[in-house]
Order: C-alpha cells, then sequence, then structure tokens
C-alpha cells in the first residue's frame, strides 16, 4: 500500500510539475494560433458590442464560438465599456489579444498591446443620420411591394429553406425600391452588419472616386517605394483590383498564415502584402488575396493629402453622398482602412450601394464613379477562368455560376465570409441583398433564393 501511495504521489507531483510548466510555457511563449483565436474573438465581439449595440456574450457564443473550430469554446472576453476595450484569452488566461473601440471609425485590433498609440492614430467624428419621411433610398419609408406579387415576396424571404441556415438580413430590391425584406431573430433594420469580403467591393468604389477627380488610373505603376528597385515596380493598379498582381500571399484560414497574420498578430495590415515577393508576372495568375485588398486601401490613401484627410474620405465621397449614415469602415491599429474585411453596415445601407452598382455609378443623377469603372465590375478576367472582374467583384456566386442556377448572364456579385452576398442583376433592375452567419460548410447557396424572386417579378416586368 505505501509503493501506491508513493507511486500515485509521485504522478500528482510530475502531473502538477506538467501543468505548471505548461502554463508558464502559454504564459510566456504562447503558440500564435492562440493568439489568432483571441485577436479573433477580441475583435468580433468589440464591434458587434460598441457598433452594433449587440450582447457580448451573445456574440461570443453565437458569432465566435458556434460556427469554428472547437478551441475558440475555450476562449473568454472581459468588456470594458467605460474604456472601449475588449480583451480576449485562452482558458481567460492565455495568448491575450485587445480590441479597441474608436467611436466613428469602429473597433480595431491592437495586437501589440499598445492602446495609447492606437488611441492617437486616427480620429473621425460621428455624425448623426438625418431622419426624413422621404421613400427610400431618399429616406427612411419603405413600402413593400403589394398585391399577390408582395405576398408572393414576402412567403420566398421569410421561407427558411431559401433563406438558409442564422439568415440575418434579406432586402430585395426592385425598380429602386425596397419590395421584401425580412430580419433574423435579434437583428434587424437598424443593425449594423459585417460585410467581410464584400468590403472588397465597397473599397474599390472609393478608388473609383478618386479615379473621377483624376487622382487614380487603371495605368498606375511603381505604387510602392519597396517595388521601385525591382519588377514589381511593372505591377498596375488595374493587376491589383483584378487579383492578377503575382505576389505571394496565402489566403488560408485555420492556420497563421498570411491572412491571419494580417488581420490579428500585424499591428500593419499592408506589411506582409507589401513586401511579398512575386511569384508570377502581373496577369498570369489569379490569386484571391485579402492582402492585395489592404494594399489597396494603403495606395488609395495615400493619394490624398494627409491621414485626416483619408480617414474623413469615405464618408464624405461615398457613404454621404449615398446616404449609407448607418456605415462603419474600421482602420487597423496605424490608421489603415481594412479595406479586405471591415464594413459594417445595416442591410438597407448595403442595399444602397447595391443599387449605386446598378445604376452605373449614377446617384440621384450625379455619376459618383467614371464611366466603364463598374462596366470593369461586369468583366470577366482571363487568369480567373471567368468567374472575377476586373474591379473588386464576383461574376459567380458561391458555388456555381449564374448559368448553373439559371440566372442571367449579366448577373454579378459581391460576396463575403459566412454567407454574406449582393446579387446586382442589371437585365432585372434587381438588387438581392443576403446577409447572414453561414459557414460554408452548410452548404447554403443564394443563387436559389435569387432565381425565386427573379420567378415572381419577371411577369411583372415583360
Amino acid at each position: 500500500m505505501r509503493l501506491i501511495s508513493r507511486v500515485i504521489g509521485a504522478l500528482i507531483v510530475l502531473l502538477l510539475i506538467i501543468v505548471a510548466g505548461g502554463a508558464i510555457w502559454l504564459s510566456v511563449y504562447p503558440p500564435e494560433l492562440l493568439k489568432v483565436g483571441d485577436g479573433y474573438a477580441a475583435k468580433i465581439v468589440c464591434s458587434n458590442t460598441f457598433v452594433a449595440k449587440r450582447d457580448p456574450d451573445k456574440v461570443l457564443e453565437e458569432d465566435v464560438q458556434a460556427p469554428g473550430n472547437p478551441a475558440l469554446k475555450l476562449i473568454r472576453v472581459y468588456v470594458d465599456r467605460e474604456e472601449g476595450v475588449v480583451t480576449a484569452r485562452f482558458l481567460g488566461l492565455f495568448a491575450p489579444n485587445r480590441a479597441l473601440y474608436r467611436g466613428a471609425l469602429g473597433c480595431a485590433l491592437v495586437p501589440d498591446g499598445d492602446l495609447q498609440a492606437a488611441r492617437s492614430a486616427v480620429f473621425l467624428n460621428k455624425v448623426k443620420a438625418p431622419k426624413s419621411d422621404a421613400v427610400w433610398p431618399d429616406g427612411d419609408t419603405v413600402n413593400l411591394g403589394q398585391g399577390d406579387e408582395g405576398t408572393k415576396l414576402a412567403n420566398i424571404v421569410s421561407n427558411s429553406d431559401l433563406a438558409g441556415p442564422a439568415m440575418r438580413a434579406i432586402v430585395v430590391v426592385k425598380d429602386g425600391r425596397i419590395v421584401a425584406e425580412t430580419y433574423g431573430d435579434g437583428f434587424g433594420k437598424g443593425t449594423p452588419l459585417i460585410g467581410w469580403s464584400m468590403t472588397k467591393t465597397v473599397n474599390a468604389a472609393i478608388i473609383g472616386r478618386l479615379m473621377l477627380a483624376g487622382r487614380m488610373s487603371f495605368d498606375d505603376q511603381n505604387l510602392l517605394p519597396q517595388w521601385s528597385v525591382d519588377p514589381r515596380k511593372d505591377i498596375k493598379l488595374s493587376d491589383l483590383l483584378a487579383m492578377e498582381s503575382g505576389l505571394a500571399f496565402n489566403e488560408s484560414y485555420g492556420t497563421v498564415s498570411d491572412v491571419t497574420r494580417m488581420l490579428y498578430l500585424d499591428p500593419d495590415v499592408t506589411s506582409i502584402a507589401a513586401d511579398a515577393h512575386q511569384l508570377a508576372a502581373p496577369g498570369e495568375r489569379f490569386s484571391y488575396s485579402s492582402g492585395t485588398a489592404a494594399l489597396l486601401s494603403r495606395l488609395w490613401m495615400n493619394r490624398l493629402p494627409n491621414l485626416s484627410a483619408a480617414i474623413s474620405y469615405p464618408r464624405e465621397a461615398l457613404f454621404g453622398p449615398l446616404g449609407m449614415y448607418s456605415a462603419v469602415f474600421e482602420a487597423d491599429e496605424r490608421g489603415t482602412f481594412v479595406g479586405s474585411s471591415y464594413l459594417y453596415a445595416n442591410a438597407r445601407d448595403w442595399a444602397r450601394f447595391g443599387l449605386f452598382l446598378l445604376q452605373d455609378g449614377v446617384w440621384n443623377g450625379h455619376r459618383l464613379l467614371p464611366e466603364g469603372f463598374v462596366g470593369a465590375m461586369r468583366t470577366p478576367t482571363k487568369a480567373s477562368e471567368g468567374v472575377y472582374s476586373q474591379a473588386q467583384a464576383w461574376l459567380a456566386g458561391p458555388g456555381g455560376s449564374n448559368a448553373q442556377f439559371g440566372l442571367p448572364a449579366d448577373t454579378f456579385w459581391m460576396t463575403g465570409h459566412d454567407g454574406q452576398t449582393i446579387a446586382i442583376v442589371p437585365s432585372a433592375n434587381l438588387v438581392v441583398v443576403r446577409m447572414g452567419l453561414t459557414p460554408t460548410w452548410a452548404d447554403y447557396r443564394p443563387q436559389i433564393l435569387v432565381k425565386r424572386i427573379m420567378d415572381v417579378i419577371k411577369p411583372a416586368s415583360t
């Protein structure tokens, strides 16, 4: 019995040593993947708490932990509302990562922990949306579709099979008016929703605004100082917009890759792509890259007189004219807009942007994008085998071509992570916004929803 007791005691001591050693190791040298997970949790909880005004515990459970890696269930967050700081830690103890709320600029992840520098880097005044009784899109009044067509559309958007798992918003715009809309539990017409990679298309439109002002061109080259002494100097702005620059960038999620490092470990989202080596000549290879979108943000911001002017530009040049008053375009710790991922807006404002593209970049009779710019969003590139356009938009929806689902050939798409889509169908004068928390593994196809909507509206438009 003594021997058994001694063995058990020795095993307990050994176990305690292992646990203590592991705790010390996680405290001093935490694996980067843990910090990526904590960064993701901190950022999502921060933006949804302070921008979307949602309950942080629900956000952690529903947005962070439910759809993803089981390890995310071991992350704990602490929200300091007074300081506007969200801290996430693995097991509540390890690999801390923090996000900071900066008012009208939403939240920024602060992976280096320098909250003071992040607070002082950028500033943008909040603007209160004016109240208006005018009919959408000029104001807030919406008269949904009437009669038999209105009833059919209402039934379609409320059909859970067509809306898809964890749908958060659907808005249908026909002939410039909202004819159907619906929202998931806990969400409404005023809830800002993240667009994820739909942000890329909006970021491209900001470049279009600068092109109209004569400050940028598709043919611009020698784009960054560090590229001036090597073949990267020949990369054109058009190559970046088409995702055909040839620059190396690992877009894989779930590991510590270029994209996760960019979003959750690096205080400057442009550094990885800006320093990337070139794997192919421009135009030879299509490679979807969030790093490229971050570079595009930095390039257009460099064309403004100073950082303050650049920070104000999206609101002044695009969101204000379109009436997208809910739009919050988030910047990184250093002040570069995260043009790959982080734009929040309510579903009706996302619909405004879709309508803007449907109208070829014209709003209330004023041309805001150069002629041909939206055309570039609708023109396929050879290297992408026709699925991607020349200007940060898709020519096929998730998981299949337009033809496969019976949609018109001129349909083009904005798409984002976890089921964010805007279908724009010029031949039907139709925009369909669908937002949700619908992971790829759910195999949801928004094309089916759009086709059912078109089947209803087609007789009325012929």
